[in-house]
Protein backbone atom coordinates (compact mmCIF):
# COMPACT_ATOMS: atom_id res chain seq x y z
CA UNK A 1 0.00 0.00 0.00
CA UNK A 2 2.17 2.95 -1.46
CA UNK A 3 2.77 4.50 -4.46
CA UNK A 4 4.94 4.20 -7.32
CA UNK A 5 6.67 7.31 -7.09
CA UNK A 6 7.50 6.49 -3.21
CA UNK A 7 8.55 3.19 -4.62
CA UNK A 8 10.95 5.17 -6.73
CA UNK A 9 12.27 7.33 -3.71
CA UNK A 10 12.70 4.32 -1.47
CA UNK A 11 14.81 2.74 -3.93
CA UNK A 12 17.36 5.41 -3.37
CA UNK A 13 17.33 6.08 -0.11
CA UNK A 14 19.57 4.57 1.94
CA UNK A 15 17.56 4.68 6.02
CA UNK A 16 13.63 4.47 5.61
CA UNK A 17 12.66 0.99 3.97
CA UNK A 18 9.01 1.66 3.53
CA UNK A 19 6.47 3.77 3.62
CA UNK A 20 2.87 2.65 3.44
CA UNK A 21 0.49 5.08 2.56
CA UNK A 22 -3.26 4.94 1.92
CA UNK A 23 -7.02 5.01 3.82
CA UNK A 24 -6.28 2.10 6.32
CA UNK A 25 -2.66 2.17 6.72
CA UNK A 26 -2.94 2.33 9.92
CA UNK A 27 -4.24 -1.28 10.75
CA UNK A 28 -1.14 -2.15 8.57
CA UNK A 29 1.10 -0.93 11.73
CA UNK A 30 2.40 -3.86 12.97
CA UNK A 31 3.14 -5.95 10.06
CA UNK A 32 5.59 -2.71 8.61
CA UNK A 33 7.12 -2.91 12.23
CA UNK A 34 7.49 -6.72 12.05
CA UNK A 35 8.92 -6.41 8.76
CA UNK A 36 11.72 -3.83 9.40
CA UNK A 37 12.19 -4.40 13.26
CA UNK A 38 11.65 -8.45 13.76
CA UNK A 39 11.96 -9.50 16.99
CA UNK A 40 11.96 -6.16 18.76
CA UNK A 41 9.76 -4.77 21.18
CA UNK A 42 8.03 -1.76 20.49
CA UNK A 43 7.05 1.67 22.68
CA UNK A 44 4.65 3.94 21.18
CA UNK A 45 5.34 7.66 21.97
CA UNK A 46 2.71 10.03 21.59
CA UNK A 47 0.69 13.30 22.94
CA UNK A 48 -3.02 13.25 24.34
CA UNK A 49 -3.95 14.69 21.01
CA UNK A 50 -1.95 12.14 18.91
CA UNK A 51 -2.64 9.41 21.06
CA UNK A 52 -6.55 9.97 20.36
CA UNK A 53 -6.17 10.08 16.78
CA UNK A 54 -4.19 6.80 16.08
CA UNK A 55 -2.34 5.67 19.50
CA UNK A 56 -5.17 2.74 19.86
CA UNK A 57 -5.22 1.85 16.56
CA UNK A 58 -1.19 1.53 16.41
CA UNK A 59 -1.01 -0.58 19.64
CA UNK A 60 -3.92 -3.04 18.45
CA UNK A 61 -2.26 -3.33 15.01
CA UNK A 62 1.25 -4.00 17.11
CA UNK A 63 -0.63 -6.55 19.40
CA UNK A 64 -1.48 -8.47 16.72
CA UNK A 65 1.23 -8.67 14.70
CA UNK A 66 3.03 -10.64 17.70
CA UNK A 67 5.00 -7.54 18.67
CA UNK A 68 5.39 -7.08 22.52
CA UNK A 69 4.69 -3.76 23.99
CA UNK A 70 6.02 -1.11 26.51
CA UNK A 71 3.79 0.98 28.20
CA UNK A 72 3.04 3.81 26.06
CA UNK A 73 4.90 7.07 26.76
CA UNK A 74 1.67 10.03 26.43
CA UNK A 75 3.22 13.23 26.84
CA UNK A 76 0.34 16.20 27.32
CA UNK A 77 -1.77 17.71 24.44
CA UNK A 78 -1.22 21.08 26.17
CA UNK A 79 0.93 22.77 26.27
CA UNK A 80 1.65 21.27 22.40
CA UNK A 81 5.02 19.61 22.93
CA UNK A 82 7.80 21.95 22.08
CA UNK A 83 10.63 20.17 19.74
CA UNK A 84 13.53 21.60 21.46
CA UNK A 85 16.78 19.85 22.88
CA UNK A 86 15.54 19.78 26.42
CA UNK A 87 12.80 17.39 25.20
CA UNK A 88 14.90 15.07 23.12
CA UNK A 89 17.02 14.69 26.13
CA UNK A 90 14.13 13.58 28.20
CA UNK A 91 13.02 11.29 25.80
CA UNK A 92 16.32 9.43 25.41
CA UNK A 93 16.38 9.29 29.16
CA UNK A 94 13.08 7.37 28.70
CA UNK A 95 14.25 5.18 25.73
CA UNK A 96 17.47 4.37 27.21
CA UNK A 97 15.45 2.52 30.26
CA UNK A 98 14.36 0.32 27.32
CA UNK A 99 15.56 -1.99 24.79
CA UNK A 100 12.37 -1.18 22.96
CA UNK A 101 12.05 0.35 19.25
CA UNK A 102 10.00 3.71 19.26
CA UNK A 103 7.08 3.98 17.43
CA UNK A 104 5.69 7.94 17.08
CA UNK A 105 2.74 8.62 17.11
CA UNK A 106 2.47 12.23 15.84
CA UNK A 107 3.05 14.66 13.82
CA UNK A 108 6.19 17.41 13.02
CA UNK A 109 7.11 17.91 16.72
CA UNK A 110 6.63 14.49 18.47
CA UNK A 111 8.48 12.40 15.14
CA UNK A 112 11.59 14.72 15.33
CA UNK A 113 12.04 14.58 18.90
CA UNK A 114 11.84 10.58 18.79
CA UNK A 115 13.80 10.80 15.85
CA UNK A 116 16.64 12.58 17.15
CA UNK A 117 16.33 10.60 20.95
CA UNK A 118 16.08 7.58 18.64
CA UNK A 119 19.54 8.66 16.91
CA UNK A 120 21.25 9.33 19.56
CA UNK A 121 21.36 5.90 21.48
CA UNK A 122 21.66 4.06 17.70
CA UNK A 123 18.26 2.73 17.56
CA UNK A 124 15.92 2.79 14.57
CA UNK A 125 12.54 3.64 14.83
CA UNK A 126 8.80 3.67 12.96
CA UNK A 127 6.66 6.81 12.46
CA UNK A 128 2.79 6.83 12.19
CA UNK A 129 1.55 10.29 11.15
CA UNK A 130 -1.05 11.75 11.79
CA UNK A 131 -1.74 14.66 9.90
CA UNK A 132 -0.46 15.85 6.40
CA UNK A 133 1.46 18.75 8.27
CA UNK A 134 5.21 18.31 7.35
CA UNK A 135 7.64 16.82 5.31
CA UNK A 136 10.21 15.87 7.87
CA UNK A 137 8.55 12.29 8.98
CA UNK A 138 10.85 10.64 5.99
CA UNK A 139 13.28 13.40 6.14
CA UNK A 140 17.23 12.54 7.59
CA UNK A 141 17.60 15.27 9.99
CA UNK A 142 15.57 16.67 12.44
CA UNK A 143 14.34 20.64 13.22
CA UNK A 144 15.07 21.10 17.01
CA UNK A 145 15.59 24.51 19.06
CA UNK A 146 18.77 23.85 20.71
CA UNK A 147 20.04 26.77 23.15
CA UNK A 148 17.25 28.80 21.31
CA UNK A 149 18.37 28.54 17.90
CA UNK A 150 16.26 26.72 15.21
CA UNK A 151 18.33 23.55 14.05
CA UNK A 152 18.43 20.86 11.39
CA UNK A 153 19.87 18.56 13.82
CA UNK A 154 21.56 15.30 12.05
CA UNK A 155 19.95 12.05 12.81
CA UNK A 156 18.44 9.15 11.04
CA UNK A 157 14.94 8.75 9.34
CA UNK A 158 12.44 6.33 10.84
CA UNK A 159 13.35 2.38 8.74
CA UNK A 160 9.45 2.54 8.15
CA UNK A 161 6.38 5.56 7.92
CA UNK A 162 2.67 4.72 8.14
CA UNK A 163 0.89 7.14 6.57
CA UNK A 164 -3.19 6.45 6.96
CA UNK A 165 -4.90 8.73 4.79
CA UNK A 166 -8.21 8.52 6.54
CA UNK A 167 -6.46 9.75 9.96
CA UNK A 168 -5.29 12.25 8.57
CA UNK A 169 -7.68 13.66 6.91
CA UNK A 170 -9.94 13.72 9.93
CA UNK A 171 -7.38 16.13 11.90
CA UNK A 172 -7.49 19.41 12.55
CA UNK A 173 -8.20 21.74 8.94
CA UNK A 174 -5.17 23.92 10.36
CA UNK A 175 -2.78 20.98 10.46
CA UNK A 176 -3.40 19.94 6.75
CA UNK A 177 -3.13 24.18 6.15
CA UNK A 178 0.16 24.06 7.82
CA UNK A 179 1.40 20.83 5.93
CA UNK A 180 0.36 23.27 2.52
CA UNK A 181 2.37 25.84 3.74
CA UNK A 182 5.39 23.69 4.32
CA UNK A 183 5.30 22.03 0.59
CA UNK A 184 4.61 25.17 -1.29
CA UNK A 185 7.99 26.68 -0.57
CA UNK A 186 9.32 23.59 -2.77
CA UNK A 187 8.32 26.11 -5.55
CA UNK A 188 10.66 29.11 -5.04
CA UNK A 189 12.85 26.72 -3.24
CA UNK A 190 13.38 25.05 -6.64
CA UNK A 191 13.99 28.35 -8.01
CA UNK A 192 16.62 29.12 -5.56
CA UNK A 193 18.51 25.69 -5.94
CA UNK A 194 18.47 26.71 -10.16
CA UNK A 195 20.15 30.31 -8.61
CA UNK A 196 22.85 28.59 -7.32
CA UNK A 197 23.10 25.84 -9.76
CA UNK A 198 23.67 28.28 -12.54
CA UNK A 199 26.29 30.48 -10.41
CA UNK A 200 28.08 27.31 -9.68
CA UNK A 201 27.76 27.39 -5.90
CA UNK A 202 26.00 24.14 -5.81
CA UNK A 203 24.65 21.59 -8.92
CA UNK A 204 21.17 20.53 -9.08
CA UNK A 205 20.80 16.91 -8.50
CA UNK A 206 17.79 16.27 -11.54
CA UNK A 207 16.78 12.66 -10.03
CA UNK A 208 16.27 14.19 -6.86
CA UNK A 209 14.95 17.30 -8.21
CA UNK A 210 11.93 15.15 -9.87
CA UNK A 211 11.22 13.84 -6.43
CA UNK A 212 10.16 17.04 -5.07
CA UNK A 213 9.01 18.59 -8.24
CA UNK A 214 7.46 15.77 -9.79
CA UNK A 215 4.43 15.72 -7.42
CA UNK A 216 4.18 18.79 -6.25
CA UNK A 217 1.46 20.57 -8.17
CA UNK A 218 -0.69 17.85 -8.08
CA UNK A 219 -0.37 17.77 -3.87
CA UNK A 220 -1.34 21.29 -3.96
CA UNK A 221 -3.60 21.40 -6.84
CA UNK A 222 -6.98 21.49 -4.50
CA UNK A 223 -6.91 24.05 -1.22
CA UNK A 224 -10.73 23.40 -0.67
CA UNK A 225 -10.51 19.84 -0.64
CA UNK A 226 -8.02 20.03 1.49
CA UNK A 227 -9.63 22.32 3.94
CA UNK A 228 -12.51 19.96 3.95
CA UNK A 229 -11.07 16.92 4.71
CA UNK A 230 -11.25 15.01 1.15
CA UNK A 231 -9.28 12.11 1.37
CA UNK A 232 -8.12 12.29 -2.46
CA UNK A 233 -6.89 15.80 -2.14
CA UNK A 234 -5.36 14.48 1.57
CA UNK A 235 -3.98 11.50 0.09
CA UNK A 236 -2.34 13.49 -2.87
CA UNK A 237 -0.56 16.36 -0.56
CA UNK A 238 0.69 13.62 1.84
CA UNK A 239 2.48 11.86 -0.75
CA UNK A 240 4.26 15.26 -2.12
CA UNK A 241 5.22 15.57 1.73
CA UNK A 242 7.07 12.02 1.92
CA UNK A 243 8.37 12.25 -1.29
CA UNK A 244 10.04 15.82 -0.50
CA UNK A 245 11.68 13.88 2.76
CA UNK A 246 12.55 11.00 0.76
CA UNK A 247 14.29 13.82 -1.32
CA UNK A 248 15.96 15.33 1.50
CA UNK A 249 17.11 11.22 2.47
CA UNK A 250 18.41 10.74 -0.67
CA UNK A 251 20.43 13.82 -0.81
CA UNK A 252 21.69 13.75 1.95
CA UNK A 253 20.86 17.94 2.89
CA UNK A 254 17.36 19.33 3.43
CA UNK A 255 18.47 21.59 -0.16
CA UNK A 256 15.72 19.97 -2.39
CA UNK A 257 13.07 20.84 0.06
CA UNK A 258 14.25 24.06 1.42
CA UNK A 259 15.02 27.54 0.25
CA UNK A 260 14.96 31.05 1.65
CA UNK A 261 11.20 31.15 2.20
CA UNK A 262 12.25 28.71 5.21
CA UNK A 263 14.39 30.84 6.12
CA UNK A 264 11.61 33.23 7.17
CA UNK A 265 10.28 30.61 9.19
CA UNK A 266 13.32 30.10 10.76
CA UNK A 267 13.76 33.49 11.92
CA UNK A 268 10.33 34.06 13.11
CA UNK A 269 10.59 30.88 15.33
CA UNK A 270 13.52 31.94 17.11
CA UNK A 271 12.08 35.46 17.50
CA UNK A 272 9.62 33.61 19.11
CA UNK A 273 6.49 35.01 17.12
CA UNK A 274 3.55 32.47 18.19
CA UNK A 275 5.44 30.51 20.71
CA UNK A 276 3.30 31.06 23.40
CA UNK A 277 -0.26 31.29 21.56
CA UNK A 278 -2.75 28.63 23.24
CA UNK A 279 -1.79 26.75 19.88
CA UNK A 280 1.46 27.89 18.91
CA UNK A 281 1.85 29.26 15.36
CA UNK A 282 2.96 26.34 13.33
CA UNK A 283 6.11 25.85 11.24
CA UNK A 284 3.84 25.60 7.84
CA UNK A 285 2.35 28.39 8.30
CA UNK A 286 5.36 30.66 8.90
CA UNK A 287 6.54 28.77 5.66
CA UNK A 288 3.49 29.26 4.20
CA UNK A 289 4.12 33.04 4.32
CA UNK A 290 7.73 32.67 3.47
CA UNK A 291 7.19 31.60 0.46
CA UNK A 292 4.48 34.36 -0.43
CA UNK A 293 7.25 37.10 0.17
CA UNK A 294 9.96 34.97 -1.94
CA UNK A 295 7.40 34.46 -4.86
CA UNK A 296 6.75 38.41 -4.38
CA UNK A 297 10.30 39.29 -4.25
CA UNK A 298 11.24 37.17 -7.31
CA UNK A 299 8.28 38.83 -9.32
CA UNK A 300 10.94 41.78 -9.27
CA UNK A 301 14.18 39.89 -9.91
CA UNK A 302 12.78 39.03 -12.87
CA UNK A 303 11.73 42.56 -14.12
CA UNK A 304 15.55 43.16 -13.67
CA UNK A 305 18.21 43.11 -16.20
CA UNK A 306 20.98 41.79 -14.23
CA UNK A 307 22.67 40.86 -17.41
CA UNK A 308 23.55 44.61 -17.54
CA UNK A 309 24.81 45.01 -14.09
CA UNK A 310 27.20 47.11 -13.50
CA UNK A 311 30.65 44.77 -11.82
CA UNK A 312 33.13 47.22 -11.24
CA UNK A 313 30.43 50.24 -9.41
CA UNK A 314 29.53 47.42 -6.99
CA UNK A 315 33.20 46.16 -6.54
CA UNK A 316 33.97 49.54 -4.97
CA UNK A 317 31.81 49.35 -1.98
CA UNK A 318 32.50 45.63 -1.80
CA UNK A 319 32.59 45.17 1.86
CA UNK A 320 35.50 44.01 4.17
CA UNK A 321 34.81 40.93 6.03
CA UNK A 322 34.78 42.98 8.97
CA UNK A 323 32.23 45.32 7.26
CA UNK A 324 29.88 42.73 6.66
CA UNK A 325 29.94 41.05 9.96
CA UNK A 326 29.06 45.07 11.26
CA UNK A 327 26.29 44.70 8.84
CA UNK A 328 25.00 41.19 10.21
CA UNK A 329 25.24 42.40 14.11
CA UNK A 330 22.98 45.36 12.51
CA UNK A 331 20.65 43.53 11.25
CA UNK A 332 20.04 40.48 13.88
CA UNK A 333 19.51 42.73 17.68
CA UNK A 334 18.79 39.28 19.68
CA UNK A 335 21.90 37.61 20.99
CA UNK A 336 21.85 33.91 20.55
CA UNK A 337 20.53 34.92 16.85
CA UNK A 338 23.00 37.01 15.84
CA UNK A 339 25.39 34.74 17.01
CA UNK A 340 24.24 31.76 14.80
CA UNK A 341 23.51 34.51 11.73
CA UNK A 342 27.46 35.94 11.88
CA UNK A 343 28.80 32.64 11.80
CA UNK A 344 26.86 31.25 8.94
CA UNK A 345 27.26 34.82 6.80
CA UNK A 346 31.00 34.42 7.91
CA UNK A 347 30.67 30.97 5.36
CA UNK A 348 29.26 32.45 2.33
CA UNK A 349 31.71 35.43 2.52
CA UNK A 350 33.06 36.35 -0.96
CA UNK A 351 36.60 38.35 -1.43
CA UNK A 352 35.99 41.00 -4.12
CA UNK A 353 37.65 39.06 -6.44
CA UNK A 354 35.22 35.75 -5.81
CA UNK A 355 32.62 37.61 -6.14
CA UNK A 356 33.68 39.35 -9.87
CA UNK A 357 33.76 36.06 -11.12
CA UNK A 358 30.68 35.56 -9.53
CA UNK A 359 29.26 38.40 -10.65
CA UNK A 360 30.59 37.86 -14.15
CA UNK A 361 29.28 34.75 -14.14
CA UNK A 362 25.34 36.01 -13.16
CA UNK A 363 25.62 38.72 -15.72
CA UNK A 364 26.19 35.80 -18.53
CA UNK A 365 23.49 33.37 -17.40
CA UNK A 366 20.52 35.67 -16.75
CA UNK A 367 19.15 35.82 -19.70
CA UNK A 368 18.28 32.22 -19.88
CA UNK A 369 18.22 31.48 -16.04
CA UNK A 370 15.69 34.36 -16.23
CA UNK A 371 13.69 32.57 -18.61
CA UNK A 372 13.71 29.27 -16.25
CA UNK A 373 12.70 30.51 -13.09
CA UNK A 374 9.97 32.04 -15.32
CA UNK A 375 8.73 28.55 -15.72
CA UNK A 376 9.61 27.40 -12.21
CA UNK A 377 8.08 30.26 -10.14
CA UNK A 378 3.84 30.73 -9.28
CA UNK A 379 2.45 34.51 -9.08
CA UNK A 380 2.72 35.68 -5.49
CA UNK A 381 -1.25 36.20 -6.05
CA UNK A 382 -1.71 32.89 -6.88
CA UNK A 383 0.22 31.65 -3.95
CA UNK A 384 -1.49 33.85 -1.64
CA UNK A 385 -4.74 32.37 -3.33
CA UNK A 386 -4.32 29.10 -2.74
CA UNK A 387 -3.31 29.94 0.96
CA UNK A 388 -5.83 31.66 1.66
CA UNK A 389 -8.70 28.61 0.07
CA UNK A 390 -6.50 26.26 2.34
CA UNK A 391 -6.95 28.49 5.50
CA UNK A 392 -3.09 28.90 5.62
CA UNK A 393 -1.92 32.38 7.20
CA UNK A 394 -1.21 34.90 4.12
CA UNK A 395 -1.05 37.95 5.86
CA UNK A 396 2.14 39.04 8.20
CA UNK A 397 -0.38 40.59 10.43
CA UNK A 398 -2.12 37.44 11.22
CA UNK A 399 1.10 36.14 13.12
CA UNK A 400 1.42 39.90 15.04
CA UNK A 401 4.24 41.45 12.08
CA UNK A 402 3.86 44.59 10.91
CA UNK A 403 5.20 45.39 6.97
CA UNK A 404 7.89 47.07 8.75
CA UNK A 405 8.87 43.99 10.27
CA UNK A 406 8.59 41.71 6.95
CA UNK A 407 10.25 44.49 5.37
CA UNK A 408 13.38 43.70 7.79
CA UNK A 409 12.78 39.74 7.76
CA UNK A 410 13.78 39.75 4.16
CA UNK A 411 16.97 41.12 4.83
CA UNK A 412 17.61 38.69 8.01
CA UNK A 413 16.79 36.01 6.74
CA UNK A 414 19.63 36.33 4.00
CA UNK A 415 22.45 36.08 7.21
CA UNK A 416 20.56 33.24 8.70
CA UNK A 417 22.26 29.87 7.11
CA UNK A 418 25.07 29.33 4.43
CA UNK A 419 22.75 28.08 2.05
CA UNK A 420 23.06 29.94 -1.38
CA UNK A 421 19.60 31.18 -2.43
CA UNK A 422 18.45 34.41 -4.13
CA UNK A 423 19.12 36.52 -1.54
CA UNK A 424 22.61 36.08 -1.40
CA UNK A 425 22.42 36.84 -5.03
CA UNK A 426 21.03 40.14 -4.41
CA UNK A 427 23.15 41.07 -1.95
CA UNK A 428 26.19 40.38 -3.52
CA UNK A 429 24.78 42.63 -6.40
CA UNK A 430 24.30 44.97 -4.10
CA UNK A 431 20.22 44.94 -4.82
CA UNK A 432 18.76 43.44 -2.17
CA UNK A 433 17.62 46.58 -0.19
CA UNK A 434 16.67 48.30 -3.28
CA UNK A 435 14.49 45.35 -4.41
CA UNK A 436 13.18 44.88 -0.73
CA UNK A 437 12.11 48.48 -0.77
CA UNK A 438 10.02 48.13 -3.81
CA UNK A 439 7.63 45.83 -2.67
CA UNK A 440 6.56 47.76 0.14
CA UNK A 441 6.83 51.07 -1.95
CA UNK A 442 3.54 52.38 -4.36
CA UNK A 443 3.03 49.79 -6.42
CA UNK A 444 4.80 46.70 -4.82
CA UNK A 445 3.07 43.55 -3.75
CA UNK A 446 3.03 44.37 0.01
CA UNK A 447 2.27 48.26 -0.41
CA UNK A 448 -1.11 49.46 1.26
CA UNK A 449 -2.37 45.72 1.97
CA UNK A 450 -4.79 46.17 4.79
CA UNK A 451 -3.88 44.17 8.25
CA UNK A 452 -6.14 41.09 8.87
CA UNK A 453 -7.17 39.81 12.25
CA UNK A 454 -4.14 37.61 14.06
CA UNK A 455 -4.75 33.94 13.04
CA UNK A 456 -6.80 31.68 15.39
CA UNK A 457 -8.07 28.11 14.83
CA UNK A 458 -11.48 29.85 13.93
CA UNK A 459 -10.16 31.59 11.20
Amino acid sequence: MTTSRIETALAGADQTKAVVLGVGALDLTGAAFRDQLPGKRAVIIADENTWAAAGPGAEESLRAAGVDLDEPVIFPGRPVLFADDAMVERVRDILAGTDAAAVSVGSGSVNDVVKNASDLLGRPYLSVCTAASVDGYTAEGAAITVKGVKSTVPCRAPVAVVVPVDVMAAAPSRLTATGLGDLIEKVPAGADWMVADALGVEPVDWDVWDLVQGPLQDAIADPDGLRRGDTEAVAALSEGLQMSGLAIQVHGTSRPASGAGHYFSHQWEMEGYGRDWAIPLSHGFKVGLGTLAMCALYEIVLGLDLSALDIEGRLQDWPTPEEDRARVEALQPVPVIRESAVRESAGKYLTAEAARKRLETLRRVWPELRFRLGQQLMPASEVEDILRRVGAIHHPSQIGLSLEQLRITYLRAQTIRTRYTVLDTLQEAGLLTSVVDRLFAPGGYWYGRSPEPRWTDES
